[in-house]
C-alpha cells in the first residue's frame, strides 16, 4: 500500500509538471510516504506538498490541493485529506488492508522481498578477525550481523557477496606461530621462560602437542639458542615487543624457511578451521576466503604501490615509502613500506581494496569492530587515489558487545587466553538466541548481552515471544486437522470481510509492514528493524490469539482467521530466517 501511495502521488506530480506547475516531473526522495502513528490521522501520510512547495513558489496547502486534485483515483484509497502546514493524508478502503493476505498467500517465502537494490553488485566483508585464536563473542556480533544484513540486503534486491579477509600474513601471525613452537619447545624443557607478550591459550598448547606428535624432537632448539641475542621482556624491565620481536627472529633463523612455514602453517590452519566450522555452526557461511598472502605471493602488493607513486600519491622520507593519504581528507598520511623495505599493514589493505574493484565489484561495504573508526577516511582515500568513487566505499562500525552472565560482566582477551569464546556462548544459550540477540540492536550502540533472559522461555525474552507465536500458529492447524477441518485458502480469500475488528485490523497492519521493514534496514545497512518488527507483530498476532478463538461454528469466519494465522506464520518465518533463527514448531 505504501508503494502505491507513492506511485499515486508521483503521477499527480508529473501531471502538474505537465501543467507547468512544477519544474521537475515526479517526486525527490525527499517526499516520502510514511504510515501515521495516529489512527485519526489516516493510514499514510506523505509530506510531498512540503518538499516541492519551495520550487513551486506556492504555499505547501495550496500546492497540496493541487495534488490532490491531480491524483487518480485508486479504489483502494477512501479518502485523502489535508492537515497541519500540508501533509498529505490517506484512509485506505475497508477491504483494502485485507489484500495483503493474498499477496502473503502467493508470494509464500519471497513475501517482503524488494527490488530497492536494483540488483547492485554488493562486496560485503564482515569479522576478517585474525585467525590467532577462537572467535570471541565480540566476534560474534559482528558475525551475526553482517550474516543477517547480507540476508536482508539480498531480499531487498541487491547481488551481495560475502568475504573473509584472512590476515594470514604480518607480524601477528609470526607472534603466533612462535608461541606455538615456544610451547612445543616447553614440553621438552619446562624451564624456557615464555614471553609476555605471547598467545597463551589451550588451544596453542594442543596444537604444540599436535608438532610434537608429527616431528617428535627434530624442531627442538636449546633455550640458549632461541634466547640468545633477545632483548629483556617487559617483567625483568625490558620491552615486550622488541623481546617478542628478537624471539620471531630467531625462530625463523634457528628453524629455517620450511620448518618455520610448517608451524606458522600448521597452528594457522588450526584455527582458520575452527573458525570456519564455528561461523558455520553459527549459520555464516562466504562465498569467498581472501587470503592476504596471496596479495604477496601475486605481486599485488608491489602492483599497487608501483601504481600509487606512478600517478603522484606517494613520497619517501627517510627511506619510508609514504601514501599521501592527506590529499584525499586523511588526518595524516600513511606509511606504506618501512626503511628495511618491509611493507605495511596498510600495504596490504591498498592492495585488497584495489583487487576488490579489480573484480568488478560496483559497491564495497565493509562491517568492522568500532575501533576500525580511523579506517574509515584511509581507505575511501584509496579508493579515490586508485581511481574509483569515495562514496562507493561504505563503512558500518559495529560497536562492542559485553556479555552478562548471573549479572556479572565477562572479562575477554585473546592474547591472555581468557574470554568466552563463540562457541562456549553459542553452547549456553544456543546459536539462535546469540543470532537474535545480537540482531536487536543497533550497530551503532554499545550492546550488553544478557546470558539469563536470552535462556528464559517467557514473553521477556523477544525471540521465545517471536517463536511461541509462529508455534501457536502450528498449534492452531494441529488442532484444525484433529478437529477434521482443513483449511482451503480459495473459501477464505472469498470470506474476508469478516476480518472486520480492530484486533484484525491492527494484525493486518503488522503484517503489510514487513516488505517496508525490509527496506528500513537495507537503507540503514543495519538489522535492528527486523527483530523489533517482529516483536510487533508478534505483539499483535498474541493479542489477537488471546481473544479470538480461530476454530469457530462459523464455518467461514473458521477459513478466514486460518488465513490470517497462516500469514501470520509465514512472514514470521520469513523474518525469522532473515536473522538467522528458525521457527519451531513446537515449544
Amino acid at each position: 500500500m505504501k508503494d502505491l501511495i507513492q506511485s499515486l502521488l508521483n503521477t499527480a506530480a508529473q501531471t502538474l509538471h505537465a501543467d507547468g506547475v512544477l519544474s521537475e516531473p515526479g517526486l525527490p526522495e525527499s517526499a516520502v510516504v510514511t504510515r501515521t502513528k495516529d489512527p485519526s490521522h489516516g493510514d499514510f501520510a506523505s509530506n510531498a506538498a512540503m518538499v516541492l512547495a519551495k520550487a513551486a513558489k506556492m504555499p505547501p496547502r495550496q500546492l497540496a490541493e493541487k495534488l490532490l486534485a491531480a491524483l487518480p483515483n485508486d479504489p483502494s484509497v477512501d479518502g485523502v485529506e489535508i492537515a497541519g502546514p500540508g501533509f498529505i493524508n490517506f484512509r485506505l478502503a475497508k477491504n483494502a488492508a485485507t489484500k495483503v493476505l493474498n499477496t502473503i498467500l502467493s508470494a509464500g517465502e519471497n513475501y517482503g522481498r524488494t527490488q530497492l537494490g536494483n540488483n547492485q553488485y554488493v562486496q560485503l566483508e564482515f569479522v576478517s578477525a585474525n585467525p590467532t585464536g577462537p572467535l570471541h563473542v565480540g566476534h560474534g556480533r559482528g558475525a551475526a550481523a553482517g550474516a543477517s544484513l547480507g540476508n536482508i540486503l539480498d531480499f531487498a534486491g541487491y547481488n551481495v557477496y560475502r568475504e573473509y579477509y584472512v590476515n594470514d600474513a604480518g607480524r601477528q601471525m609470526d607472534i603466533l606461530a612462535t608461541s606455538t613452537w615456544l610451547r612445543y619447545i616447553e614440553s621438552f624443557d619446562a624451564s624456557l621462560p615464555f614471553p609476555s607478550n605471547g598467545y597463551q591459550g589451550d588451544y596453542i598448547r594442543e596444537t604444540a602437542a599436535e608438532i610434537k606428535s608429527e616431528r617428535g624432537d627434530t624442531l627442538v632448539k636449546t633455550v640458549d639458542e632461541i634466547f640468545l641475542g633477545v632483548p629483556t621482556d617487559a617483567p625483568a624491565g625490558g620491552d615486550k615487543e622488541a623481546h617478542i620481536d628478537g624471539l620471531i627472529a630467531n625462530a625463523k633463523a634457528l628453524l629455517g624457511e620450511r620448518n618455520y612455514r610448517y608451524v606458522f602453517d600448521k597452528i594457522l590452519n588450526v584455527i582458520l578451521d575452527d573458525i570456519r566450522n564455528d561461523l558455520a555452526e553459527f549459520g555464516v557461511t562466504y562465498d569467498n576466503w581472501f587470503s592476504e598472502r596471496s596479495l604477496f605471493d601475486s605481486g599485488e602488493i608491489d602492483d599497487a604501490l608501483e601504481e600509487l607513486t606512478a600517478n603522484g600519491h606517494t613520497y619517501t622520507q627517510d627511506g619510508v615509502l609514504w601514501f599521501k593519504s592527506t590529499e584525499f581528507g586523511d588526518e595524516k598520511d600513511r606509511a606504506l613500506r618501512r626503511a628495511n623495505g618491509m611493507t605495511t599493514y596498510f600495504a596490504s589493505d591498498a592492495a585488497y581494496i584495489r583487487n576488490k574493484f579489480k573484480r568488478g565489484f560496483e559497491h564495497l561495504l565493509y562491517l568492522f569492530g568500532a575501533d576500525h573508526h580511523g579506517y574509515v577516511p584511509r581507505m575511501k582515500a584509496l579508493a579515490l587515489a586508485f581511481g574509483f568513487p569515495a562514496d562507493n566505499v561504505e563503512f558500518r562500525l559495529v560497536q562492542f558487545a559485553v556479555l552478562f552472565r548471573n549479572g556479572e560482566k565477562v572479562q575477554m582477551s585473546t592474547r591472555s587466553g581468557q574470554f568466552d569464546s563463540l562457541r562456549q556462548l553459542r553452547d549456553e544459550v544456543s546459536s539462535d538466541a546469540a543470532r537474535y540477540f545480537y540482531a536487536m540492536r543497533s550497530l551503532d550502540q554499545h550492546m550488553d548481552f544478557d546470558m539469563d533472559l536470552a535462556v528464559q522461555r517467557s514473553s521477556d525474552n523477544p525471540m521465545y515471544y517471536a517463536q511461541y507465536a509462529y508455534a501457536r500458529v502450528c498449534a492452531i492447524f494441529r488442532q484444525a486437522q484433529s478437529r477434521g477441518v482443513a483449511f482451503d485458502a480459495d473459501a477464505a480469500l472469498q470470506q474476508l470481510e469478516k476480518l472486520d475488528t480492530d484486533a484484525d485490523a491492527e494484525l493486518l497492519k503488522q503484517l503489510a509492514r514487513f516488505p517496508e521493514a525490509i527496506d528500513s534496514a537495507a537503507k540503514q545497512r543495519d538489522v535492528h528493524p527486523v527483530p523489533n518488527y517482529l516483536r510487533e507483530l508478534s505483539q499483535a498476532f498474541h493479542a489477537y490469539y488471546n481473544i479470538n478463538h480461530f476454530l469457530v461454528d462459523d464455518a467461514d469466519l473458521t477459513q478466514a482467521r486460518l488465513l490470517i494465522a497462516k500469514a501470520t506464520a509465514q512472514v514470521l518465518a520469513n523474518g525469522l530466517k532473515l536473522v538467522g533463527v528458525s521457527a519451531p514448531e513446537s515449544m
